[in-house]
């Protein structure tokens, strides 16, 4: 006799095609073939039944809906907007930690460093001018990435980029130690930091303490005396960690001379948002580390795996530090 196993709900709010509800059921009902799952969007199922949630972007109080909810499942990197949902069930919420994301991010990041480095923007603008006025052009050893954010995502993206040839010092809230890179960590370093760095990367987490903090007063810390000129900077984080109206004003008058951006306060991104056409901003749709149906899916039931085994399970979220 073999007994029922508690259902697997998704509840999946994307509109993209990598986050297709459909292509997600699929991919776990082959992983989790011993037990149901069910589109929490398309109804019909009993509540009382689900035991295990698999989230993006679920709309608020959706999950109290579950009176005996296990554990939750984010299929994606950030966790702060279910951390905002007053209604949250105080039950485990364990994130997403997978090599396919990691490796998606340090791709991301080591190619918009490089861009910015090897000024692309300079050479497109260029080519659609067809003006052949090559400038000079700096080693990778002339110029240092300052990463904030040494979680599993910013200290792989560090050792790419040392890799490459680049100077990388990196900052986070806790002590880090990471091989060829110098780690800063805490509000008493955050200066000195900022002062050695002529590409910032953002990989932060969004908590009450980092919303925001990409703003004009932390932009006049970065290095100006490096090859670049005027500093960069690369937000793959999230939306809420940019003050968008203080990175125009500092695109404008030179205080920032581009940056890269993944993560926006609004998304999708209104048309009529002037990051759409300034002249200094690389945009990209939310999708610098895409998450892999494939993988994630994998992932998801090794851990109800081991939870039902009475094992602990892994990468769980802490509530008080909010990832």
């Amino acid at each position: 006799m073999t007994t029922k196993r508690g259902t697997l709900a998704l509840l999946i709010h994307g509109g993209t095609e990598n986050w297709s509800p459909a292509r997600w059921k699929q991919r776990f009902d082959e992983v989790c073939a011993d037990r149901p799952v069910w589109l929490a969007a398309e109804g019909g199922g009993d509540p009382a039944s689900v035991h295990y949630a698999a989230v993006w972007k679920p709309v608020p109080g959706e999950l109290a809906g579950f009176p005996n909810l296990k554990v939750i499942f984010n299929l994606g990197a950030g966790v702060d907007a279910l951390m905002a949902d007053k209604t949250l069930p105080k039950v485990p919420l364990v994130r997403v930690s997978v090599g396919d994301l990691t490796h998606r991010m340090s791709e991301y990041v080591a190619l918009h460093v490089l861009m910015h480095h090897r000024q692309e923007l300079y050479l497109r603008e260029s080519q659609r001018a067809k003006r052949w006025a090559p400038r000079y052009q700096w080693p990778a050893g002339a110029i240092t990435v300052g990463i904030m954010g040494l979680g599993t995502l910013g200290a792989d993206a560090a050792e790419v980029l040392v890799r490459l040839g680049f100077r990388v010092v990196g900052w986070s809230n806790s002590p880090k130690r990471i091989d060829r890179v110098e780690c800063f960590h805490g509000k008493e370093q955050l200066d000195v930091f900022l002062r050695r760095t002529d590409i910032l990367v953002s990989l932060l987490p969004l908590t009450p303490d980092t919303r925001h903090i990409l703003n004009r007063e932390l932009f006049l810390k970065l290095n100006r005396s490096g090859p670049m000129g005027a500093p960069v900077v690369i937000n793959a984080g999230r939306g809420g960690l940019q003050n968008e109206v203080d990175i125009l004003s500092c695109l404008d008058d030179g205080t920032l001379g581009a940056v890269s951006l993944d993560v926006y306060a609004t998304e999708p991104l209104p048309p009529d948002n002037p990051f759409w056409t300034h002249p200094k901003v690389v945009l990209t749709p939310h999708n610098a580390a895409d998450t892999d149906p494939d993988e994630i899916s994998k992932y998801v039931a090794r851990q109800i795996a081991r939870f039902e085994a009475g094992q602990s399970l892994e990468n769980l979220v802490d509530p008080a530090r909010g990832y």
